[in-house]
């Protein structure tokens, strides 16, 4: 399927890659389905973009990269709503934001896939250990290790 990017022009994206959120993202409930588009093959940060809306797109990542105790309980009916036989079937992404001269990540409403039937919800994590804006990085201290 080709999939219109505002970002990227139109791509090609296989029909078994579209992934469904059946109850959409926080705030835009009624885009359904997104695909993950990867800049290079050892990328960390991805775009989660809208099938259906050429300029809605996000960035995410997998947290496990920068947070390594980071975890989404998921509970039973969470299991049944992803179509999940069992847990290590899914991914976790969190979306990222740029806020000043660093990376942010919404760690309070993680976003888990089922990786085999290609349903997705965004959860909303009520631990208070996690916030919505946790810094992944510095952007100026990330230019400066490159730059050295």
């Amino acid at each position: 399927m080709e999939v219109r990017t505002s970002r990227f022009g139109t791509v090609e994206v296989a029909d078994d890659r579209v992934i469904t959120f059946p109850k959409g993202l926080l705030g835009f409930q009624q885009h359904k389905r997104y695909c993950l588009l990867q800049p290079s093959d050892d990328a960390c940060f991805f775009w989660l973009q809208c099938v259906d809306d050429p300029t809605l797109a996000f960035v995410v990542t997998d947290p496990s990269l920068f947070v390594p105790d980071y975890t989404v309980p998921i509970r039973t009916e969470q299991m049944e709503d992803l179509r999940l036989a069992k847990a290590e079937d899914s991914q976790v992404f969190v979306i990222v934001n740029k806020v000043g001269g660093k990376l942010t990540a919404n760690l309070q409403g993680p976003l888990v896939v089922n990786t085999l039937a290609k349903v997705g919800e965004q959860f909303v994590l009520a631990e208070k250990r996690w916030t919505t804006r946790h810094e992944l990085l510095s952007l100026e201290t990330a230019a400066h290790a490159v730059s050295a």
